[in-house]
């Protein structure tokens, strides 16, 4: 049964197979077109999943498919979630000057906007790619007029993290606050909890626990994030790529969607603009 006392933030990260960062090494930007896209049917599974449980998300969908697929922009919102921006082409933010950043957030909140008659008021960096080197990047959101951020991920990892960030909901701007994904905090050390890979890998039991501790020891709302590619284990198998990429990127995609139905009933699940930026009490900004 869900627990009524939180309302926790369902985040969609709209992207293709092809286009997750651990597989840019193996497969080139100019291959995409060429590639079969599965993103439109595992969206509207997605969709009726949702639906089917009443939930409300936020689906952070980059430009390039929302470019390709209008007409899927528009049956997110007509079901009622947010729409949100992952950019446009899924560049790390962190491999980006402030000049290039700025195009390309901007060009995706406009094109999302115009495909959806709707305020884009989130962003996610690709990859979690805002961090200590790069905090600039808050200041393009600001400008570009983003009401808040979601790009921090507060653990070590091999490919992102700023593990010294807030761990929760801050203000990094005056008119933009960043809403980190969720960790947990044991043994000194925030450990993930907030979906992704580690939700595939880990037993359901344990990241039940972990976003448990989270609203009932924090007293805090959960981020939890996933991808529509993790719900298709019949996707196509990209070839010749490494040992480490290839456990990471397949592992348990037949257990996702059973894991997504069991997460929707036993938590509360809103759109990240609801849950967060109604009452937006944040605590005063650390990252400036």
């Amino acid at each position: 049964m869900a627990d009524q006392a939180i309302t926790n933030a369902l985040t969609i990260d709209v992207e293709d197979y092809f286009q997750v960062s651990a597989l840019a090494p193996y497969i080139a930007r100019s291959e995409w077109e060429a590639r079969e896209c599965r993103v439109e049917r595992n969206v509207e599974r997605i969709l009726a999943m949702l639906n089917e449980q009443g939930t409300k998300a936020t689906f952070f969908t980059l430009g390039w498919i929302a470019e390709r697929y209008p007409q899927l922009v528009r049956r997110i919102v007509a079901d009622g979630h947010e729409l949100a921006s992952h950019g446009y082409g899924h560049e790390r933010a962190s491999d980006l000057s402030p000049a290039e950043f700025a195009a390309d957030i901007g060009s995706a909140k406009r094109l999302l906007e115009d495909l959806s008659g709707q305020e884009v008021k989130g962003y996610r960096a690709p990859s979690f790619s805002i961090g200590e080197q790069n905090l600039w990047a808050f200041d393009c959101l600001e400008r570009a007029g983003y009401r808040y951020s979601s790009s921090i991920y507060p653990i070590r990892h091999d490919h992102y993290g700023m593990p010294d960030a807030p761990r929760f909901a801050h203000r990094v701007r005056a008119g933009l606050i960043e809403l980190p994904v969720t960790t947990a905090r044991f043994f000194e050390r925030n450990w993930p909890a907030s979906g992704g890979g580690y939700f595939r890998l880990l037993p359901y039991a344990l990241s039940r626990w972990l976003l448990r501790r989270v609203n009932a020891i924090d007293r805090q709302p959960a981020i939890f994030y996933f991808h529509p590619w993790e719900i298709d284990a019949r996707q196509p198998r990209v070839a010749g790529i490494d040992a480490k990429t290839r456990f990471r990127h397949y592992i348990n995609l037949h257990h996702m969607e059973g894991r997504l139905q069991r997460l929707l009933t036993d938590f509360q699940w809103g759109r990240v603009d609801q849950v967060f930026l109604p009452t937006d009490t944040v605590a005063p900004g650390a990252c400036r």
